[in-house]
């Protein structure tokens, strides 16, 4: 494991906030030089802390309204290939993470859609057809606050 210390957990802080900076802004931010911002911020990157940079689109200003939660839980008697399933949620568009998870359900989608009508859509025609699908169980997100995470 890497050491971290509080400059570096200041890096991260200020690029979870907005990771377009660049390393002269944070030097001047944390009084470092851009040479020694940009050996630690690769120093974090190499370690796998920083695993990338990701642009994150607004489902709502595109179209997409509604988003949902679905559990699915694996029917037993069919007994499906984990890969299969896999494979054919992640072919749906709508679908933006698949999680295999522990618990009442083996796997968690977040699916957006446009509209409740189209999310029944989806539901019927693409998820409820996926090879080995059984019980499912939709909750619709209300409202979403991003927290900073661990370190902020």
């Amino acid at each position: 494991m890497t050491e971290i210390d509080d400059i570096d957990r200041k890096l991260l802080s200020a690029l979870v906030q907005d990771a377009t900076q660049s390393a002269s802004a944070l030097g001047r931010k944390f009084g470092l030089s851009q040479p020694a911002t940009w050996r630690r911020i690769r120093r974090l990157e190499d370690a796998g802390i920083l695993k990338g940079r990701q642009l994150r689109l607004n489902a709502e200003a595109l179209g997409f309204g509604v988003t949902v939660f679905v559990g699915i839980k694996l029917a037993r008697k069919a007994q499906p290939s984990l890969a299969d399933f896999e494979r054919a949620v992640s072919a749906i568009p709508e679908v933006q993470t698949v999680e295999h998870v522990l618990g009442l359900y083996d796997f968690r989608l977040r699916v957006v859609a446009r509209d409740l009508s189209d999310f029944e859509r989806i539901l019927r025609r693409r998820i409820m057809t996926l090879p080995g699908a059984g019980d499912l169980e939709a909750n619709v997100l209300l409202s979403e606050e991003r927290l900073p995470g661990p370190l902020g």
